[in-house]
């Protein structure tokens, strides 16, 4: 009675102190104001590099058109002057080709530049140009038609049709030349905003991981403190019903609270989460944009790519992207173990009687192929009924079945072997015998550990499943051990009430 009441004390001081809850929720008020912050910045600068991304095909565009007006008039110009020394339809036919398309292409290249105050005068100088040498062509190719041989020819030696050439070639090349330098310097803007999303991107993925770590520790070291209490009640309060009681109402009311802040973390994670995914494929597409971008380049104007530019879009990005989706990943499943923590506290127990041979019989046949894959087996012996709850027995023996197939020695048959026997008519023990990897002496209270996991780890997990496993079997009033040594299987013993009594709420075992 004397050594626990000072453990009662400390437990009770313990639960009656807000400090803790009003800094754990200070904390992720904190977190998730910077995470909104972040992803409000990520939207901004997914905005503002579409746009910088619109003009560089826009200059592209700019470009093509005044090249395509220029080669247009030139097929024009080499139909007239071969239809004049041949007199052959043919030619006649590329002129009149290159002059039904040239309309298009000119109302094209207007649209395009619009009003630019640097580019519309010098488009103007272009079309009035360009009328001038599409009549001198029409006058020409007439007077070749009528026979007038001698007086087209003098046309075109007076030079007019030559000057108007090359003042519409030197009005398009600057044309050209003012969108090839708007072109790098919007590159060069939009590669900038590409690496500050990078940079936001890969903060945000910090910062969960960050708020994940706490928040995993905070609940870890909630649990181990409520479990080191419990270890201490079951040591010392043999005999002192009234004391139990006490502490099964205060093991109550902990519960509850790590319940519900597990609920709030997971839930408050979970939408600044979903967005950090959807702005990382967000980025991912306008990477996409960038290399298709680059690629054009490289064949129409090599020179004005930077080698840093091509290593920023085909190399950094696309790692920094992967960075991001890894992180998320990890905290999506912290997220759902925490969730299924919580979910499985708060359920309610059922009491029936259960068939155990029957229901861990069907447990093993679920298993069954991969067992037969490697020549193993599971043996499932008489086993004595048990009144518990279905739901959580069903979970117990499912996951230490999957345990022992999962982390089976390689090349060796697996082979499992489950019995049991009812002891002193108050208590029914149960045994999962496996011919496993076993377990080290120094790790056999490690594993029972939240996310927590022991030896080589070469199968996926998160360190939940026998967390889960001995806080169920605690949860109907059992206990769990292991017998175990590297390279020579594992035993788990499973000791459960022969009734089950449902006690308190449904919260009383996280």
């Amino acid at each position: 009675m004397k050594r626990i009441r000072p453990a009662l004390r400390t437990f009770g001081a313990f639960l009656r102190t807000p400090t803790l809850s009003r800094s754990i929720i200070a904390l992720l008020a904190l977190a998730i104001l910077l995470l909104l912050a972040v992803n409000a910045a990520t939207f901004v600068m997914i905005q503002r590099t579409t746009a910088y991304n619109d003009t560089v095909d826009h200059s592209q565009q700019v470009r093509l058109a005044a090249k395509d007006v220029l080669n247009l008039v030139v097929d024009a110009e080499t139909g007239q002057r071969g239809f004049m020394l041949t007199a052959r339809p043919e030619y006649l036919k590329v002129h009149d080709r290159a002059v039904a398309a040239l309309p298009g292409v000119m109302a094209r290249l207007e649209g395009l530049i619009g009003e630019d105050p640097e580019l519309a005068p010098r488009l103007d100088l272009v079309q009035a140009l360009y009328h001038e040498r599409m009549q001198l062509m029409v006058d020409t190719i007439e007077l070749t038609r009528t026979g007038r041989i001698g007086e087209a020819v003098s046309l075109i030696r007076g030079g007019r049709g030559k000057t108007l050439m090359d003042a519409m070639r030197v009005e398009l090349t600057a044309i050209d030349a003012i969108e090839a330098r708007r072109l790098v310097e919007r590159t060069r803007q939009s590669e900038r905003a590409s690496a500050v999303t990078v940079s936001v991107n890969a903060l945000a993925g910090v910062l969960i991981l960050i708020l994940a770590g706490i928040s995993v520790w905070l609940v870890r070291r909630n649990v181990d403190e409520i479990q080191a209490a419990h270890f201490e009640l079951d040591r010392l309060n043999a005999g002192l019903e009234d004391q139990v009681r006490d502490r099964t109402a205060e093991l109550t009311r902990a519960n509850e609270e790590i319940q519900r802040f597990a609920y709030i973390v997971s839930h408050d994670l979970r939408s600044p989460l979903v967005n950090v995914m959807g702005y990382t494929s967000e980025l991912e597409q306008v990477g996409k944009v960038f290399d298709h971008q680059l690629a054009r380049l490289e064949k129409s104007h090599p020179e004005a790519i930077e080698p840093e530019a091509i290593r920023a879009v085909r190399e950094d990005v696309p790692e920094a992207v992967g960075f991001i989706r890894a992180s998320t990943a990890k905290m999506d499943r912290l997220i759902n173990a925490i969730l299924k923590l919580s979910r499985e506290g708060r359920r309610a127990l059922t009491p029936e009687s259960l068939p155990m041979t029957a229901l861990v019989q069907a447990i093993a046949d679920s298993v069954h192929h991969q067992v037969a894959e490697t020549g193993g087996e599971i043996l499932v012996r008489d086993l004595p009924v048990l009144e518990s709850d279905r739901l959580s027995i069903e979970q117990i023996f499912g996951n230490l079945l999957d345990n022992a197939v999962k982390y089976q020695e390689p090349g060796r048959p697996v082979r499992i072997v489950v019995e049991g026997e009812v002891r002193d008519d108050q208590h029914v023990h149960y045994r999962i015998i496996d011919n496993g990897r076993g377990v080290s002496e120094r790790d056999h209270e490690r594993i029972f550990e939240l996310f927590r996991r022991a030896g080589k780890q070469d199968q996926p997990g998160e360190g939940l499943g026998l967390a889960f496993v001995r806080n169920s079997v605690r949860r109907l009033g059992g206990a769990i051990t292991l017998e175990s040594a590297l390279g020579q299987g594992s035993t788990f013993h499973l000791k459960f009430p022969t009734r089950l009594m449902v006690l308190g709420t449904a919260g009383d075992n996280l």
